[in-house]
């Protein structure tokens, strides 16, 4: 951390003082607009290390106290539905009524009303509620179930969610703190992301959101702002009606909730075992859908009263920890700016950074070298150096849109993200997803070719070799990017709805005119 500290500082100095280029109006706005730009991504990056420095909590008990089990808190287990496959569902269900704890009640919400989601719950023996009006989606089924409940706790699973035999006895021990307003736990998925998947990539990376919870969650733990994340979670009831329930003015209620009740006094934990099991989107346009949702409905907590800003209750790192949560979705505007530099050379013939070969070798390849070398370490080796900027280069363009529609006063309304294939749908490249990149490739190669070609000599012919050099690798890099996102946005044929795990071990393959013979298959 202090290396990078140092660092950073030793390349800012030089940004500062020796590589603007102010010899127009034109290149003075380019040149300031890009060190801006930079400025705001390292000020939120290194935002995020800082709370990295602070100690973790202590790991609570992860075992039930010794009580008859009548004396255990009573746990109400909701499952909010709509329209998911009955198949999913049933499989949700089934494992929440295996969780090994003596007393607990499994109801599905269905904001479908589906009569066979009904038969289902009657004949596994769960407890089926459905609603009227279905006013405030995912937030209004929870809070609609909420006068319905009597236990002291409640944990929440998306429809798709499994939980482990153990869940209940591994986060209901951290209540018998008075304090503790809700647990959260690790969100991870039966099944590769599409990214990975469609780049033959799942056997050897991890899924994107797994440095959430591997640094980012942790981090907050420390200093006493965790994020609740939807689902696998588990609340106090208490202290969720103490609060007003769900909140309802965003469709990302459980960002919003959770800050209510941290506001509220309760000391809320992050327990970092995974006790669950979800299902990742199945293409690259369900998975944009998804991200959208989550820019769009964290930025729009800032309009609730649970804005970390306004809301009583928080201390100030509170507040920062949980302002940089929903404030880093603004970072697609810097980033998108970032990624067209190279245009500016490359296009309008305006060279953004002025650099020297030594300038290059003295201050930017250590700053830069570090972070690709210290990535691994400080996500908890979840992410490799390159990998999120493949995921910010297919999701750039929809995330944009969707911070600037909140931004202009017209949010995302609320759209399920699905959690299967559409019947008889033909699998192929989303448009949304493809024309942005389609544009943003063929511009870059255009820059990249008239860097190579004489169209540009008069300004080329007053850069140094090494500002050249640098606008020529930075587009071309970009383009490498591009072209594998889009080949992320292409969706491999043969998926399968249900989820596959890869076991190898021998096993025997026999036809009756045939004896065995042992094979050794996956």
């Amino acid at each position: 951390m202090a290396l990078l500290a140092l660092l950073a500082v030793h390349y800012l100095l030089w940004r500062l003082t020796g590589t603007l280029n102010l010899s127009s109006p034109l290149a003075a706005v380019i040149s300031l607009a890009a060190l801006l730009a930079e400025l705001v991504l390292l000020a939120t990056g290194f935002l995020q290390l800082g709370f990295s420095l602070w100690p973790p909590r202590k790991p609570g008990s992860a075992a039930l106290p010794e009580q008859p089990p009548h004396e255990l808190p009573a746990v109400d287990v909701l499952v909010p539905s709509y329209g998911e496959p009955a198949e999913l569902i049933e499989r949700c269900l089934r494992g929440c009524l295996a969780m090994d704890y003596p007393c607990h009640s499994v109801w599905l919400l269905d904001d479908s009303a589906r009569p066979e989601l009904h038969a289902l719950c009657e004949r596994l023996g769960v407890r089926y509620l459905a609603r009227e009006e279905r006013q405030h989606a995912k937030a209004g089924n929870l809070n609609h179930a909420l006068r319905h409940c009597s236990g002291e706790l409640i944990a929440v699973f998306d429809a798709d969610v499994v939980p482990l035999t153990p869940f209940l006895r591994r986060t209901a021990p951290l209540f018998t703190d008075p304090a503790v307003g809700f647990v959260q736990t690790p969100q991870s998925y039966m099944n590769a992301d599409p990214v990975m998947r469609n780049l033959r990539l799942e056997r050897w990376l991890m899924p994107d959101e797994e440095s959430f919870y591997r640094w980012i969650e942790p981090s907050r733990d420390a200093v006493g702002a965790v994020v609740c994340a939807g689902t696998s979670f588990v609340m106090r009831r208490s202290a969720l009606e103490a609060v007003g329930g769900f909140e309802t003015g965003t469709p990302s209620e459980d960002l919003a909730t959770g800050i209510r009740l941290t506001a509220a006094g309760y000391t809320n934990r992050f327990l970092p075992q995974k006790l669950s099991a979800g299902l990742a989107p199945f293409t690259a346009a369900a998975m944009a859908r998804q991200r959208c949702r989550w820019a769009s409905g964290t930025l729009q907590t800032l309009r609730t009263g649970a804005n970390p800003l306004t809301i009583p209750g928080l201390n100030p790192l509170q507040r920062l920890a949980y302002l940089e949560g929903i404030l880093h979705w603004l970072n697609v505007l810097p980033q998108l700016l970032l990624a067209l530099m190279p245009l500016s050379l490359g296009v309008l013939g305006v060279a953004p950074i002025l650099v020297s070969g030594e300038g290059l070798l003295w201050h930017a390849l250590p700053f830069y070298g570090a972070q690709l070398l210290l990535t691994r370490w400080l996500n908890g080796h979840a992410r490799t150096p390159l990998l999120p900027e493949l995921y910010r280069w297919i999701f750039l363009v929809p995330i944009t849109a969707a911070v600037a529609g909140v931004l202009l006063g017209r949010p995302l309304r609320f759209r399920v993200t699905p959690k299967a294939l559409a019947r008889g749908r033909r699998l192929g490249p989303a448009k949304r997803l493809v024309l942005p990149l389609l544009f943003l490739l063929s511009v870059q190669l255009v820059a990249v070719l008239n860097l190579l070609t004489p169209a540009l000599g008069p300004a080329l012919a007053a850069l140094s070799v090494a500002s050249l050099t640098l606008n020529l690798v930075w587009a071309g890099l970009n383009s490498l990017l591009l072209l594998l996102a889009l080949r992320s946005c292409v969706d491999r044929p043969g998926l399968s709805e249900q989820p596959w795990f890869s076991l190898p071990g021998p096993c025997q393959l026999a036809r009756q005119d045939q004896a065995a013979a042992p094979v050794r298959a996956e």
